[in-house]
């Protein structure tokens, strides 16, 4: 029987039909200047670096508290990968929950005062498989401008209809309350990870709490070391950054957390954190607490960087140096590691046009003298 497809026959491969495409955008890509590449790098302890052979100090890195490299931590994950091996084997569902989960989901919600946690494979797996579990088609969302793409990604996914209210502009989202349909989950981030600025916590909750709406937080750069209290009844947050591991958790009331566990897809689907990770997290959060002076070290090392630099007292240990021209960020961020400083240039589409920046994070592992020194050096550069 004769095809009845209109389709014309190709003597490409698919295989190279394939390849033209990827090549395409590549090139689309090149010329916007927004082409990536990863660069193999030894990351050690104390916030240095080894990259082609030189040793570099690490101004970009969010192991805010220096315990990625931590011989306690390592020490821990070893243990458990002796006891427990290095796979969880399946989702948490199918194979049966590793001991080090509960552990760990018990320290904590205890941590953020919730009745409950449940931990996720990484903080984007937590925003995309909670929120379209809270909300749906008939509900709306309401988003900081700036907050993190997985939680555009999890709103999206939600099928909920989305409004975007200006940074930290609380009466803008009244505005948007006022308007909405169904049930309203309002979502920002304690800090913002390009801005290092808070979220106005205090004053959003209170609306919430007005409207009838949910306030939801990402805490992936607060966890460990902002110490204000926070109101959401929702908390996602990470163990990749301050804790020095990898994963990511909600804390929030027993039900919520309950009927995650059948309704997130991110988690039902997804195998479970290996034993080790578990394990490093959990002895990170003990040091954590154990050892409050290593937030107070990288808080006043961010301090001390902004009075060199002229610049407004920080909020968090995340510090952005605005240049604004691509080119010119790059270059810069090059020299700077050509001078021994890793400070990643961030440009769009992660920024907005015009606002690339240097993204600066302050580590418990700096010294006062690595602080003054890149404050020296990158006022140099910027003035040439």
């Amino acid at each position: 029987m004769a095809s009845t497809s209109s389709r014309k026959p190709d003597c490409m491969s698919s295989l190279e039909r394939l390849k033209r495409h990827a090549d395409a955008r590549l090139q689309r890509i090149h010329a916007a200047g927004q082409h990536r590449v990863v660069k193999p790098t030894h990351r050690k302890s104390d916030a240095q670096a080894e990259r082609d052979g030189q040793q570099l100090i690490s101004f970009c890195d969010n192991d805010y508290l220096s315990l990625a490299c931590e011989p306690r931590v390592i020490r821990a994950a070893c243990d458990a990968a002796e006891q427990y091996g290095v796979g969880a084997g399946a989702s948490r569902l199918i194979t049966g929950d590793c001991p080090l989960n509960s552990v760990l989901e018990r320290r904590l919600a205890a941590m953020k005062g919730t009745e409950a946690c449940l931990v996720f494979g990484s903080g984007y797996l937590a925003n995309v498989g909670t929120i379209p579990a809270l909300v749906g088609q008939a509900d709306t969302i309401l988003l900081d401008e700036l907050s993190h793409a997985c939680m555009y990604a999890g709103a999206r996914l939600s099928g909920a209809e989305i409004h975007i209210f200006r940074h930290n502009d609380v009466e803008h989202a009244r505005e948007l309350i006022e308007r909405a349909q169904g049930q309203v989950l309002v979502l920002t981030e304690t800090v913002f990870s390009m801005d290092g600025d808070r979220a106005p916590l205090l004053e959003l909750n209170a609306l919430c709490e007005h409207s009838g709406a949910w306030l939801m937080t990402d805490d992936a750069h607060g966890l460990g070391i902002l110490d204000a209290p926070n109101p959401a009844p929702i908390q996602m947050g990470t163990l990749s950054k301050a804790a020095g591991a990898y994963g990511g958790y909600v804390c929030g009331p027993a039900e919520v957390i309950d009927m995650l566990v059948s309704r997130a897809r991110s988690f039902v689907y997804t195998t479970g954190l290996p034993a080790p990770v578990l394990a490093a997290a959990i002895r990170a959060l003990d040091i954590m607490c154990e050892e409050p002076y290593r937030a107070d070290r990288a808080k006043d090392h961010a301090a001390l960087f902004c009075d060199l630099m002229r610049l407004p007292a920080p909020e968090s240990v995340i510090v952005p140096v605005i240049v604004g021209e691509e080119a010119r960020t790059m270059n810069i961020s090059a020299a700077l590691e050509r001078d021994g400083y890793l400070v990643t240039a961030i440009r769009p589409p992660t920024v907005p046009k015009g606002t690339s920046r240097l993204r600066i994070t302050f580590a418990t592992g700096h010294t006062e003298a690595d602080v003054r020194r890149l404050s020296e050096t990158l006022n140099r550069l910027l003035q040439s």
